[in-house]
């Protein structure tokens, strides 16, 4: 997608050069390492890429949808540098469509993306992606209002991740403690961070 057949402007700055966005879709075989070819399509293609996947998750055919913004190489010319990858979970492709993975469809139409230029756009999709994994924790399909609340959801999404692992560590722990005394140590840091998952989500997610 280029100005001239989307009619968006490019963009550039110090630190990015939008001339066109990729759009590919690829089909991986069963068994393939998803994460990884995914990282290495979007390293290997030097425009910002909308990528789309379909694959077999758990036996059922599935797809992906995936975006990663580039910058310049500061120290290689002519090279860039991949930020963070935002990918969907996977949406079943035999099954009808769940309420919020129909409303990220609708969102992902390029009408429907910001046209300042082409930066813009492609931001517009990934904050349809951080919307989709912000349905799978409050229920609903929700929109980042502002660049401000987008920083704001990938910091939840991020320190959630962090709470859930150090969760799961403490509940493998708590099945495998035969001191009562430290049982109730585990169970009490267990039931915190429970408290504090709930009451990240109640602040930035109210209704």
């Amino acid at each position: 997608m280029k100005p001239t057949n989307i009619g968006v402007p490019s963009f550039r700055d110090s630190e990015r050069e939008y001339l066109e966005v990729a759009v590919l879709t690829v089909q991986f075989r069963p068994n393939a390492k998803v994460p990884r070819l995914l990282e290495l399509i979007h390293r290997a293609i030097p425009y910002p890429l909308l990528l789309v996947a379909s694959f077999h998750d758990e036996g059922k055919a599935s797809l992906s949808v995936s975006v990663a913004h580039k910058r310049f190489n500061q120290g290689e010319a002519g090279k860039f540098v991949l930020d963070e990858i935002l990918t969907t979970s996977a949406i079943e492709l035999d099954a009808l469509p769940s309420a919020s993975a129909q409303c990220f469809m609708a969102a992902m139409s390029l009408s429907n993306q910001p046209n300042k230029d082409l930066y813009a756009l492609y931001q517009g999709w990934a904050d349809c992606i951080i919307g989709l994994a912000i349905a799978g924790i409050v229920g609903r399909f929700v929109l980042p209002a502002s660049p401000e609340q987008t920083k704001e959801m990938r910091t939840f999404m991020q320190n959630r991740a962090l709470l859930l692992s150090e969760l799961s560590n403490l509940r493998s722990q708590a099945i495998k403690e035969k001191q009562m005394n430290r049982l109730v140590v585990l169970n009490l840091s267990i039931k915190r961070l429970e408290s504090q998952l709930v009451a990240n989500q109640s602040v930035l997610f109210a209704p």
